[in-house]
């Protein structure tokens, strides 16, 4: 193969509106080397790489591709430069065959042979295993994975940028995939690895960078950190000004254990094993923090905790009353186009009987709305037409108001201000006050540390309690303690 460009990142910035997504940020790639590219949830990493390959398009900053200045606005720029994408959550059409997904976003007409034999050349040439006519919703998830890789070969990547690749693979599987992308990189490509696995990026990587809060904290040869070094870089400890860390958490809970897992097991969407042989118990009266770093499945855990998803091993007692909170509001709590009280009555309609009574549902939405500080005219608005922070604070509202037992929360505060999200802590532990076990997860750390009674931190599909000390949960997290 050619061999791989030699790419450089100077000063590059990016703002959300108020939000400083990356800041004035260097990347050195080197042509014939894997560069891991590590930090915590929210630090960066995926907007920078967005940029790399024309996702995103930066406020300022400069990219260089051996030597010479170049502009990346969009995917097609950077396909044509060479640089290709794997993305965490596969692009693949389920319904077509891998050659067919191989050809999308090709020029000219579609010719089933032609794409065939593409595919066939290839995936014989890169060494990986890949059947062209084989219906890509039949394979397995490190099958997938095999066509993305493929896909950005056979349109000319040498630079390849790998979104967790090994989240969803069995630790053989894992091992496949980086010994050929060592191959790959010894061949001449270039290797960019997004990991929040430490010890991973170690064993593979040639160079590392680390950022944390939108900045470049640390970057050199591989051989230059420790599993303590980088984990020490990507959750530093508290210098003790930041008032969500010096927040003091409830009391322990006196009351009850309310919910109880004994050798749960957990599998995520593809089938995969996400958790292995949890037990734990959880009191009432009490905030369990849940952390860990995307793509350990903690998100697999809290869902099985909520009731939507099924465990696949071992015991979980749950009550009745159990309220959750996702993540994704948009995908798992709202219905945008349909009004307020509708979406109110949400919670708990897998299980009511009966008909609605409609005019008592407006007036409980109006009260959960002027309790909650929703901003809205009536509960006939569409949820759509609600701010990312009343959305946030209408979906915990509602299912507060179930007076739940058990309340499932995940990244309560995403998106909203100082304000706003000092009243959502205070609900959840005015919650907890009322006899609720609370399992709260945040992408910030703090957040968790702010409010947690006791901390679970998962790694690798292993849940294990941890004291609530910011370093020593930060490293339990990337498997460094």
């Amino acid at each position: 193969m050619r061999q791989g460009p030699a790419v450089s990142l100077t000063g590059i910035s990016k703002r959300f509106g108020p939000v400083v997504a990356i800041q004035d940020v260097d990347l050195e790639l080197g042509a014939g080397r894997v560069h891991a590219l590590l930090g915590e949830n929210g630090a960066g990493k995926s907007t920078l790489m967005g940029v790399l390959f024309g996702l995103v398009r930066p406020d300022r900053g400069t990219i260089r591709l051996d030597g010479a200045e170049i502009a990346i606005r969009s995917p097609r720029d950077a396909v044509r430069l060479g640089v290709g994408m794997v993305q965490q959550h596969f692009a693949n059409v389920g319904a077509f065959t891998v050659a067919e997904n191989v050809a999308l976003g090709g020029q000219g007409r579609y010719r089933p042979r032609v794409a065939t034999e593409q595919v066939r050349i290839t995936a014989q040439s890169a060494g990986l295993a890949v059947d062209p006519n084989a219906r890509v919703a039949d394979l397995p998830v490190e099958a997938q994975q095999r066509v993305e890789i493929v896909r950005a070969l056979a349109r000319g990547a040498r630079l390849l940028i790998l979104d967790e690749p090994t989240a969803v693979l069995a630790p053989a599987e894992a091992a496949a995939l980086l010994a050929w992308l060592r191959q790959f990189a010894r061949e001449g490509g270039t290797v960019v690895l997004v990991t929040h696995k430490v010890a991973e990026a170690l064993a593979v990587a040639d160079d590392v960078t680390v950022l944390r809060g939108g900045r470049r904290i640390a970057s050199g040869p591989a051989t230059g950190f420790t599993l303590s070094t980088l984990a020490a870089a990507m959750f530093p400890k508290s210098d003790g000004t930041d008032d969500a860390t010096r927040a003091t958490p409830p009391a322990p809970a006196t009351g009850e254990p309310v919910l109880r897992a004994h050798g749960l097991a957990v599998r995520g969407d593809r089938g995969e094993r996400r958790i292995v042989d949890a037990t734990f118990s959880v009191r009432a009266g009490e905030i369990v923090g849940i952390a860990g770093v995307e793509g350990s499945g903690h998100h697999e855990l809290l869902q099985a905790l909520a009731g939507v998803r099924q465990p696949t091993e071992g015991i979980l007692e749950i009550p009745g009353r159990v309220s959750f909170v996702p993540g994704d509001r948009h995908r798992d709590a709202l219905i945008l186009d349909a009004p307020l009280y509708e979406n109110f009555a949400l919670h708990g309609a897998g299980a009511r009987t009966g008909l609605i009574g409609w005019p008592a549902m407006r007036g409980r939405t109006q009260a959960v709305m002027a309790a909650f500080d929703v901003k809205a005219r009536s509960p006939r608005d569409t949820a759509g037409s609600l701010s990312g922070g009343n959305q946030q604070r209408f979906v915990l509202g509602r299912e507060l108001d179930a007076r739940p037992d058990v309340l499932v929360v995940e990244n309560p505060t995403r998106g909203l201000d100082l304000q706003a999200t000092a009243s959502i802590h205070r609900r959840l532990r005015e919650a907890a006050a009322e006899g609720a076990a609370v399992l709260v997860h945040s992408a910030d750390l703090d957040e968790i540390l702010a409010l947690a009674q006791r901390i679970f931190v998962v790694h690798a599909g292993i849940v294990r309690e941890v004291p609530p000390d910011r370093d020593g949960v930060g490293r339990a997290m990337v498997g460094a303690g």
